[in-house]
């Protein structure tokens, strides 16, 4: 039995949480958050302790912690977890600083803990049924990768301000999803982006509505497009094409209901958003997770894919900002 402490207790510290109740093999022993409110209520449905964080890190009766906190403390728990020896899971980006996540990796190398980076999509069912056919060549040599992602409407912009701006905090997930379906790294990146959905994103700095352009090594093309507004619900499709052919995989309805009549198809709306959307890949992530911890090795997605996740998401940033295409390091 993996014994587990769960670091920060917000929105996705209860979607881990759910995951590991769902698991024979794990368990939350100890939870921990800044506001003492919503650690005390997951403590209590989970029937774990409520400890301080410095407690759970050093404690003999946790194996594996998950970090769910925000961003700007993941350095340091991240260090401190594999200098205490823990398996670590950390919820994307590791750090909003590409040289602080170098640091990371180093510690985590050198201590030769178990590290999973937070990057949920990989596993959902059908993503990766769709990289399996990639690979078993079903539509041969991969020559375009068309990624959509639309949330169903902004989030505050007291968000927006403390996020790290689209590129890093939304579309870092299609960087990620785009490098798990190419199989080769990316040689460079132009991005556009504008203030299209609410002024006041505009305001402070960021843009909602975006569009990047990847370049391969081999000069396969990848496009990816963002909004943060979409009328009809979460909106996850991805489409590759390839010399034999296309695979595609659609958004994930409400329900699979379609009336037909005299005035044409209608069909429910999408799935709402993420915690619907990806409960089966949250559940799926988490257990992959378990199972590297204990076998003792790393699982894919590593601390080396929320590395280049970040590199892609801060030249897409550069890029927009600067309206000229950015070139990608090799290494």
């Amino acid at each position: 039995m993996l014994r587990i402490g769960l670091l920060g207790c917000g929105r996705i510290g209860q979607v881990h949480a759910r995951s590991i109740k769902a698991l024979d093999d794990a368990q939350v022993v100890a939870v921990a958050d800044a506001m003492p409110d919503a650690a005390q209520a997951l403590a209590n449905s989970t029937g774990a302790e409520m400890r301080d964080t410095d407690s759970i890190l050093t404690a003999a009766d946790v194996d594996a912690v998950v970090i769910g906190t925000p961003t700007d403390t993941h350095f340091d728990l991240i260090h401190a977890a594999a200098r205490a020896g823990k398996a670590i899971f950390c919820e994307k980006p590791i750090d909003m600083s590409v040289d602080n996540i170098r640091a990371c990796m180093d510690v985590v190398s050198g201590a030769g803990v178990p590290f999973m980076t937070g990057f949920n999509r990989r596993f959902d069912p059908n993503f990766a049924a769709l990289r399996a056919r990639i690979r078993a060549d079903d539509i041969g040599a991969v020559e375009l990768l068309t990624i959509t992602s639309r949330d169903p409407s902004p989030p505050p912009v007291s968000y927006i301000e403390r996020s790290g701006g689209l590129f890093r905090d939304m579309m870092i997930h299609d960087f990620d999803m785009a490098r798990f379906l190419m199989g080769e790294e990316f040689t460079l990146l132009h991005a556009v982006g504008s203030a299209l959905v609410d002024p006041d994103i505009g305001a402070a700095g960021d843009v909602d509505t975006a569009a990047v352009i990847l370049t391969s090594e081999s000069g396969r093309i990848c496009q990816i497009s963002n909004s943060r507004r979409a009328a009809y619900g979460y909106d996850q499709r991805i489409e590759v094409h390839g010399q034999k052919g296309m695979l595609r995989a659609e958004n994930q309805l409400e329900t699979t209901v379609e009336l037909a009549t005299d005035a044409g198809f209608q069909r429910a709306p999408a799935q709402h958003f993420f915690l619907e959307r990806y409960e089966a890949a949250y559940l799926a992530e988490m257990r992959a997770f378990v199972a590297a911890a204990q076998g003792g090795t790393s699982a894919a997605p590593g601390i080396e894919d929320g590395l280049f996740a970040q590199i892609l998401a801060d030249a897409a940033t550069r890029s927009c900002q600067s309206g000229q295409p950015v070139a990608l390091p090799s290494g």
